[in-house]
C-alpha cells in the first residue's frame, strides 16, 4: 500500500498542472452577482457537486478530481464570499442555510435533478444539510473530515448565536473596511501561517482563486464577513433528526490528525460518537485515513481510491436497481 501511494505521489508531482488543463470555468447568475467555479469531465457525465471548506475555494479539489472516476462530471463551486464568487450584499450574513440555497440555485441553473456531492469541512456540513432538506436530489454523499451535522450544546446555543450576530453588527458600524494589500509571497506566508498543516503547493493552488490583484499588490478575494462566527446552530436532537432524513448513501472520511484533534469547539467533542453511531446504524461507510484536515488537497492519492470506489459502487447499485425495475 505504501509503495502504491509513493508511486501515485510521484505521478502527481510530475504532472502538477493536470487539473488546470482539464477544468473549465463556470459562472451561474444569482440575485446579487455570480456563483463561480470549475467543471471537469464529460458534458453528460454523472454529476458530482464539490463543496469546499471555510475560507477555501474550489481550488481545494484541483489535485483530487483528476484522480477520481473519469466518467463523472465534477462541478466545483466557489461558495458565496469565497474565491471568485460574488460577496453577499451589505446587511446579509453567511450561514449554512444561505450556502444551501447557493447549491440549489446552481443545481437548478444546470438542470441537475439528481446528483452526488463531495464536501470538505464546512462544505460537508452544507452538503449534509442540503441532502436532508432535498433528499430526493442527492444519491451519494461524501463527507471529507466533517461529520456533516455538528451540534452545539443547548446551554451554549444562545451565547454562540449572539456572538455571531454581534460580530456582524459591530462590523457594519466600521467606516474603514479596506482590505490589507500583500505581495504575492507575503500572501503565501499569510495563508501558510493560518494553515500550518497545508503544504506550500496547496497554499499556492488555493491562492490562484484566493487573491485579487489591486494597486500595489494583492488582496484576499474572500469576504471579511465569512470570519464571523456562524450564528446558525443546531442541538444534538435537531442534528440527529436531520441526519435521519438523508436518503443518500454516505461515505465519511475522517483523518487521524484533522478535524477531531484540532477544529472542534470543546463542547462539541462529546457529540461525535453519537453522530458516528447514527451513520453506522444506517449502514453508511466510515473510514479513517492518515493525514491532516487538508489531506484531500495535500495528498489526494490517500483519499482518491476510497472516494472513487464509493462513487463507482453507487453507480453500479443504481444500474442494478434500474435493471431490476425493467
Amino acid at each position: 500500500m505504501r509503495a502504491l501511494l509513493r508511486t501515485l505521489r510521484e505521478i502527481r508531482h510530475n504532472v502538477p498542472t493536470m487539473a488546470k488543463e482539464v477544468g473549465s470555468d463556470l459562472s451561474v447568475p444569482v440575485p446579487w452577482g455570480h456563483i463561480r467555479g470549475k467543471v471537469w469531465g464529460p458534458e453528460h457525465g454523472r454529476p458530482v457537486l464539490c463543496l469546499h471548506g471555510w475560507a477555501d475555494n474550489c481550488g481545494t479539489f484541483n489535485t483530487l478530481i483528476p484522480l477520481l472516476p473519469k466518467e463523472c462530471r465534477y462541478v466545483a463551486l466557489d461558495l458565496s464570499g469565497h474565491g471568485l464568487s460574488s460577496h453577499l450584499p451589505p446587511g446579509e450574513s453567511y450561514s449554512c442555510p444561505a450556502y444551501v440555497a447557493d447549491v440549489w440555485r446552481v443545481a437548478d441553473a444546470l438542470q441537475l435533478r439528481t446528483f452526488s456531492i463531495v464536501g470538505h469541512s464546512m462544505g460537508a456540513d452544507i452538503a449534509a444539510v442540503f441532502s436532508a432538506l432535498y433528499p430526493e436530489m442527492v444519491d451519494a454523499l461524501v463527507l471529507l473530515d466533517s461529520y456533516g451535522f455538528l451540534p452545539t450544546d443547548s446551554k451554549e446555543l444562545s451565547k454562540v448565536m449572539r456572538q455571531g450576530m454581534d460580530e456582524m453588527l459591530q462590523f457594519e458600524k466600521k467606516t474603514n473596511d479596506e482590505k490589507r494589500v500583500y505581495t504575492h509571497e507575503k500572501a503565501v506566508e499569510r495563508l501558510s501561517a493560518a494553515n500550518p498543516t497545508m503544504t506550500e503547493h496547496s497554499v499556492r493552488v488555493l491562492l490562484e482563486r484566493g487573491l485579487v490583484q489591486v494597486e500595489g499588490g494583492f488582496t484576499f478575494s474572500r469576504d471579511l464577513r465569512i470570519n464571523f462566527k456562524n450564528p446558525w446552530r443546531m442541538s444534538l436532537e435537531q442534528s440527529l433528526e436531520m441526519q435521519s432524513r438523508v436518503r443518500a448513501s454516505v461515505l465519511l472520511v475522517l483523518t487521524d490528525k484533522g478535524f477531531n484533534r484540532t477544529l472542534f469547539e470543546p463542547f462539541q467533542r462529546k457529540f461525535t460518537s453519537t453522530l458516528l453511531r447514527g451513520l453506522q446504524d444506517r449502514n453508511h461507510t466510515v473510514v479513517t485515513v492518515p493525514g491532516d484536515h487538508h489531506v484531500h488537497l495535500n495528498e489526494p492519492e490517500v483519499v482518491a481510491p476510497i472516494v472513487s470506489d464509493f462513487l463507482r459502487n453507487r453507480a453500479r447499485s443504481q444500474s442494478n436497481h434500474g435493471q431490476h425495475k425493467l
